[in-house]
């Protein structure tokens, strides 16, 4: 990458073969400095990658300034760069052949010592956010970074190849139900009323539709204030996009190439093309779950039908429960397994609501029942015991998991066992784990709408304002749970890593969605009223994509968490430890904004 003029010849990470007997100026901190013998050798660290500079006792001023240098001294220097010695070259280094002999350096700024040594892969993650500024001039967080400015820039690129135009939507904005809590902001002006931060831009970029821009995009800050894990943050970046006058297919197609374009350019991988389809309805009976890792060689078999006559409460009952499943995973190889593992996969499925992992270990097939090994299998008959083999294709030396309750809480806890198994070392060493590295997938036709937790009501699966497939328009007052809706997600590796779909362009549907949900006219016109009254202003047909930045940066570079694509991420509580945020305000400004603090929730 080339630097700037501004003194600077090039960035250290760049200096090669290339430059060999050039004179070179250079600015970074100190990696390490090493005295061998009166040779002081400085590793010099930018953005780009290291360098080593030479400091010979004959340039005598030079010699000084670097008796004075330690760990992390900003520093110029100016150099001629020659070849390393033979024996010496680090392949390990874009610099690795070449090393600089130094004629001139300045200290920009000393430093006091660092609380931690920066090539030191061991820290905790509390030191690292504490400490983010120092963190962030890791190597490691530096390509993290600079890889996520090349993915950002090669999605406007892309877009702007397509005619897109980057808008901006408000940050302060109204409340409006969208699956999340809102982070509200006191208005000062206005005395206990409240703006929010937005979760989406999503009822500005319809009403961008409405207003004739038909290519939209932007890569915009995001918040919902939820509970969150590895690859959730309060506020995230969401590359976000609406396109007018298309079909749910054109759509698919325009941003599956915008995703292989940006793999392509910004770490050089090849995509499939084109990306596989499956519905939502296949997915969760084939993997237990709507964002399935293909790279798993595992899937769920349906034996509701089989087992609900059998002796066994757990599969009867479940059987003949309305939305109930009998479902099972078949792990080849898996008879190996033993009994304090089969033990922990219980514990670990009863996270997802299961209240037990039954199981049958497959010894001999052959010789049926006498062949299988699990406290289960006598009260089972012949019947079901051959439904079971024949269905998941057992074979010897397999192990068969069950899961018997309503049918989200089977989906949920045997398709994270099949993506824990899959992940495992035992998986990885049985051939359980495909060796493709990147497995993309459409997962289409998702339901409308599905009840909330308590059953009582409708909610809308992604949000209120997706389309119903065609004919489907009725069916959202007379049978809201077989309504289907124009909507998709994009799946990379198990993670979701774009949803979106074709939206309501019509008042009278979008009224419609609303009394499904139970939204009286009333309430729907205080909250949405903008919107409602724009789609009577021939509004087009429009739908559009959101893609997760974090994540897809996150999946690129190999991260554990989007905290480390992120420059200054929070914590799992929600929390800057670089800042204190969030922190107490004083008086003054409460009282400005009209809020009062019960001294009972003061830390």
């Amino acid at each position: 990458m080339s630097a700037p003029s501004f003194g600077r010849t090039c960035y250290a990470g760049d200096v090669s073969a290339q430059h060999l007997d050039q004179t070179v100026t250079l600015f970074g901190w100190v990696q390490r400095r090493r005295d061998h013998g009166g040779v002081i050798f400085i590793d010099l660290r930018d953005r780009e990658g290291i360098v080593q500079v030479v400091c010979d006792p004959d340039r005598e001023s030079v010699f000084a300034t670097a008796e004075r240098i330690r760990n992390e001294f900003c520093l110029r220097m100016t150099g001629r760069v020659r070849g390393r010695p033979e024996g010496t070259i680090n392949p390990n280094l874009g610099s690795g052949e070449v090393e600089i002999l130094c004629h001139e350096l300045e200290i920009l700024n000393p430093s006091v010592t660092p609380p931690f040594q920066l090539d030191d892969d061991n820290l905790s993650e509390t030191t690292r956010l504490t400490h983010r500024v120092l963190d962030l001039r890791r190597p490691p967080m530096q390509r993290n970074l600079i890889l996520r400015y090349r993915v950002a820039m090669e999605v406007r690129r892309y877009l702007d190849a397509q005619g897109f135009l980057d808008i901006e939507t408000p940050m302060l904005t109204k409340s409006t139900p969208e699956g999340a809590r809102d982070y509200l902001v006191p208005s000062r002006v206005h005395a206990g009323q409240f703006f929010a931060l937005p979760q989406s831009p999503q009822l500005f970029k319809q009403l961008l539709m409405v207003a004739g821009f038909d290519r939209y995009y932007q890569i915009t800050k995001c918040f919902r204030d939820e509970d969150l894990r590895a690859d959730r943050q309060p506020e995230f970046t969401q590359i976000d996009c609406e396109t007018s006058f298309l079909t749910e297919q054109q759509i698919r197609d325009l941003f599956e190439d915008m995703i292989r374009h940006v793999f392509e350019q910004a770490i050089a991988v090849s995509l499939p093309k084109p990306f596989p389809v499956m519905t939502y309805s296949e997915a969760i009976r084939r993997f237990g779950s709507d964002k399935p890792d293909l790279r798993v060689k595992l899937e769920l078999t349906d034996l509701t039908d089989a087992l609900g006559d059998v002796e066994f409460k757990v599969f009867a009952d479940a059987a003949h429960l309305k939305g109930g499943r009998v479902a099972a995973l078949r792990v080849p190889g898996g008879a190996k397994i033993s009994r304090s593992e089969i033990d922990q996969y219980g514990q670990f499925v009863a996270i997802y609501g299961a209240a037990g992992l039954a199981w049958i270990k497959v010894n001999e097939v052959a010789k049926g029942r006498a062949g299988l090994q699990s406290p289960i299998v006598k009260n089972l008959h012949d019947a079901a015991i051959a439904a079971v083999l024949e269905r998941t294709g057992a074979q010897d030396g397999d192990i068969v998991f069950f899961g018997a309750d309503r049918a989200k809480v089977v989906a949920d806890s045997l398709g994270a066992l099949r993506q824990k198994i899959g992940h495992s070392e035992f998986g990885r060493q049985n051939g359980l784990l495909d060796a493709a590295p990147w497995k993309p997938l459409w997962v289409v036709d998702f339901p409308m709408f599905e009840h909330d937790e308590e059953g009582q009501r409708w909610v809308a699966v992604h949000h209120p304002f997706t389309a119903p497939k065609d004919g489907h328009e009725d069916l959202m007052e007379t049978d809201p749970g077989a309504c289907i809706a124009k909507a998709y997600d994009m799946v990379l590796n198990g993670w979701e890593i774009g949803g979106g779909s074709v939206r309501i362009h019509r008042e009278e549907v979008q009224s419609k969605v609303f009394r499904a949900l139970n939204l009286q006219a009333e309430e729907a016109r205080a909250k949405f009223g903008f919107l409602l009254d724009a789609l009577q202003y021939g509004a087009p047909p429009h739908g559009g994509i959101a893609f997760g930045l974090d994540r897809i940066v996150t999946m690129m570079a190999g991260a554990d968490s989007i905290r480390d694509v992120i420059a200054f991420p929070k914590t799992q509580r929600a929390q800057c430890l670089l800042t204190q945020a969030p922190s107490l305000v004083d008086e003054k400004q409460l009282r400005e904004l009209h809020i009062r603090v019960r001294a009972s929730d003061r830390p």
